[in-house]
């Protein structure tokens, strides 16, 4: 197929995914260049078909509807969803369009607050008036003040259910969100924060752009409000929390969230994977927007720093340098820095471990650092003079002349290191960050944080790490993996702080305490996977594994071993495969960093054809 804009354009037009694509044209352009740019975009919307995607498995046809309504008969406790929804000077169109929506759901037992000030509209004063005089469980809620807060908080006082989530007036629901936000509560009884997936939808109806989220995830969720809508509270938890804060217009709901999570454990926060919203927009912009988007964010992160102070871990928040809409966070470190130590596997390519080392010592400006270099056989005399050049203050070298096994090796090293901290690397990698220890060491430290992962760049530029998601192309694989600098992925999750399941052992680093309690690497694992499978117990014995952008070098991946060409690497990596599937089975494919409405085969967050819902 001759592939030209033309073509590009009409595609998008005929999909339906005209104002998402859009935008993505210019960004794709400049991240890969006019020809690799058009046929990125093409293979995004073939990916993407949003349209058809929502009319094979999101669209309820009579037999989902009739299941549906036997399970709301057969729920023996239907718990009270109360729906606040704060009225703004809007198309009376729109407004109409929410409240039927709420009135519309297959699961009845709500009540809607219409919360109205002397701003609104008297033409939509009257039509709210005759919703209420009409459907009993709408009720209008009068707030002299401005302030969307103290509108939310006087409904509040006057709310009946059990469980409470606020609307825009001109969003819309889908037809089964509170169905399945009610058996959410009924399956989840300890649950006291609920959140969904959703959507955006045009004037003319038409829903694009789906937010597909993970399951909660504490550092996405302070890079940015990664909770969105639907968001559902229990209503007695708010009122503990003290309801919505003024001073943080444009954010209130973030704000909440953030303070409401600081309350909770996660078990507590339940993420349903549906599209149950739909936010509405005129040429593709939210049109419910009481500030501009930079007091918004501005609101936003004040929330973010006023839980960094209150939570007792400190630190700062700032823009994030590749997209300022979004927030840099970093832990504040201890007054008493603890010694890190590096460890090193490497066997000969001297040049490849020199330039290892060199950007180490050249860049790294955190002083409490050791380096272990753990070889493996070396035989090339230039090897042994790099040894000797090393300062032998800060580098040490242990010989292992066994069979090539990387677990081992860095279980080895291990046990010559005197640090507190540990730190595994390649000896492919070049520093680029100089306070990459510090940004690491800032998550490593907190008592909730196992591993932690660096940002790594091929050395023409292309992205080789951002996380690990397990089950992508079969056991574990790299999201966004070549893509360009600039390219900031979906969502913004290629430059954003993140929780994920596994980091790659390229550089990693984790308390010596976390090492010991799991065992370090397991050596039946001698080349694949032993760092996702590392992670993995890591994240079971109650951890979470951390990646962060702001820690960068480039890696020569695989450089010093070569590829898997011969039979019996191969018959290696496929007994390594075959044991990582026995030990952590269908977990690999539910990862908490990942959406199952979201692609296992490729690598660019792309829709799941069938999702795994």
């Amino acid at each position: 197929m001759g592939l030209n804009l033309r073509t590009i354009l009409i595609e998008i037009r005929c999909r339906g995914g005209l104002i998402q694509c859009a935008k993505q044209l210019p960004v794709s352009i400049r991240c890969f260049g006019w020809k690799r740019g058009l046929k990125f975009l093409y293979k995004q919307i073939s990916r993407n078909d949003y349209q058809t995607w929502i009319k094979r498995y999101d669209t309820l046809d009579a037999f989902l509807e009739v299941q549906i309504l036997d399970q709301i008969q057969a729920m023996e406790n239907r718990p009270k969803v109360s729906l606040l929804m704060p009225v703004r000077s809007i198309p009376l169109k729109f407004l109409e369009a929410a409240v039927v929506s709420v009135q519309s759901q297959s699961y009845d037992n709500w009540e809607l607050c219409l919360i109205t000030d002397a701003l609104v509209d008297p033409a939509a004063q009257l039509m709210l008036e005759g919703l209420v005089k009409a459907d009993s469980r709408i009720h209008l809620i009068s707030q002299p003040e401005g302030d969307i807060s103290a509108g939310l908080n006087a409904a509040l006082t006057q709310t009946a259910g059990t469980c409470l989530a606020t609307m825009a007036c001109c969003d819309v629901l889908s037809r089964h969100a509170l169905f399945y936000i009610a058996q959410a509560e009924v399956a989840h009884p300890e649950a006291a924060l609920l959140y969904t997936d959703e959507d955006r939808i045009s004037e003319q109806g038409v829903r694009y752009a789906p937010h597909f989220k993970c399951a909660f995830n504490p550092e996405l969720v302070l890079s940015q409000n990664r909770i969105g809508h639907l968001v559902v509270y229990r209503s007695e938890r708010i009122k503990e929390a003290g309801g919505w804060r003024q001073g943080f217009t444009g954010a209130e709901d973030y704000d909440l969230a953030i303070r409401m999570i600081a309350r909770l454990h996660p078990s507590q926060i339940i993420h349903i994977p549906r599209v149950l919203y739909h936010q509405r927009t005129v040429r593709g912009k939210p049109i419910d927007i009481m500030v501009t988007a930079t007091q918004a964010v501005a609101a936003g992160r004040r929330a973010v720093s006023n839980y960094l102070v209150k939570s007792g871990r400190g630190g700062y928040v700032e823009p994030c340098t590749e997209a300022p809409q979004y927030n840099r966070f970093r832990y504040q470190l201890p007054i008493e820095r603890p010694w890190v130590s590096i460890i090193i596997p490497t066997r000969d390519r001297a040049e490849l471990l020199g330039m290892c080392l060199d950007s180490i010592f050249a860049k790294t400006t955190y002083p409490h650092f050791e380096i272990i270099i753990v070889d493996n056989g070396s035989v090339e005399a230039a090897t042994e003079e790099l040894f000797q050049r090393q300062p032998a203050d800060k580098v040490k070298v242990v010989h292992d002349d066994a069979p090539f096994n990387y677990s081992r090796l860095n279980n080895l090293g291990v046990k010559f290191a005197k640090g507190d901290v540990i730190c595994l690397m390649n000896n492919d990698i070049e520093i680029l960050t100089p306070d990459w220890i510090e940004e690491m060491l800032s998550f490593a430290l907190q008592p909730d944080i196992g591993c932690v992962g660096a940002r790594l760049w091929f050395p023409n530029g292309r992205l080789q790490h951002a996380g690990v998601i397990t089950g992508l192309g079969g056991i574990a694989g790299h999201p966004n993996k070549f893509f360009p600098k600039g390219f900031k992925g979906y969502q913004g999750r290629a430059v954003l702080t993140q929780s994920f399941s596994a980091v790659t052992a390229a550089c990693l680093m984790v308390r010596r305490q976390i090492w010991e309690q799991v065992n370090g690497l397991d050596e039946t694992l001698a080349v694949a996977f032993n760092d996702v499978d590392f992670c993995l117990r890591v994240k079971a014995a109650g951890y979470r594994n951390v990646w962060t952008p702001y820690a960068e070098m480039n890696h020569h991946e695989s450089a010093s071993r070569g590829n898997e060409t011969t039979p019996e690497k191969q018959a290696r990596y496929q007994e390594e495969i075959n044991r990582m599937k026995s030990r952590w089975q269908d977990s690999l494919i539910n990862d908490s960093a990942y959406n199952p409405n979201l692609t296992l085969v490729h690598d660019d967050f792309s829709l799941a054809w069938p999702p795994r819902v």
